[in-house]
């Protein structure tokens, strides 16, 4: 089965203007969750984002996770957290607080055993990548790794990705950035994406 779409919010767009952009995005192929990069922005900058795009982003079928902030998922209706620092204790914070209704996802992995031992606190994801644009060279290794052994889904993000690169992922989710907003057209660019991942091997 085709790798599904997961969208990262760009670090600190301006509100508006990415909500439209990202209502435009959302009518193309389904993406099946969207993280809030918390980035550079204060935490009322930060929760009014969340707030406008958990609207718009449910209303497209997709989970709309926050970064590292269960009370503010909570608060805001959001489907879930995505960890990024804290390490385990964080995790089973983020667990006890969220699940089973609510989804967990972690991130900054950087090693098989930093992924067994977060992937064994019923997560439900793994990702490898690094959310800040910048190319993790064993991100892909890690996620065919993790993919090919344990039933837990990866998500990987690839910052250097195309439309001709990513055919053939082997992870559950492919995660997607900057390739799409930076591009003269969000919409046509994600598309590219997903017929190139749903295209036959």
């Amino acid at each position: 089965m085709a790798p599904q779409l997961y969208l990262i919010t760009p670090p600190a767009p301006e509100p508006a203007a990415f909500a439209r952009q990202l209502m435009a995005v959302l009518s193309g192929p389904a993406v099946s969750a969207i993280l809030v990069r918390r980035g550079t922005q204060d935490e009322t900058a930060y929760a009014a984002l969340v707030e406008r795009l958990v609207q718009i982003g449910q209303a497209a079928g997709a989970a709309v996770l926050v970064e590292d902030d269960v009370a503010l998922a909570r608060r805001l209706g959001a489907d879930g957290v995505h960890i990024t620092t804290g390490g385990t204790k964080a995790i089973r914070e983020a667990v006890a607080a969220l699940k089973p209704d609510g989804i967990v996802g972690v991130g900054n992995i950087g090693s098989r055993h930093d992924a067994m031992s977060f992937g064994e606190l019923d997560v439900d994801y793994v990702m490898f990548g690094a959310l800040d644009g910048k190319a993790d060279p064993q991100g892909a290794d890690l996620a065919q790794w993790w993919t090919e052994t344990f039933e837990v889904p990866a998500v990987h993000v690839d910052p250097a990705a195309s439309p001709d690169s990513v055919a053939g992922n082997p992870a559950e989710f492919v995660a997607l950035s900057d390739l799409v907003w930076n591009a003269a057209d969000p919409a046509a660019a994600l598309a590219a994406f997903d017929r190139a991942l749903r295209e036959p091997a």
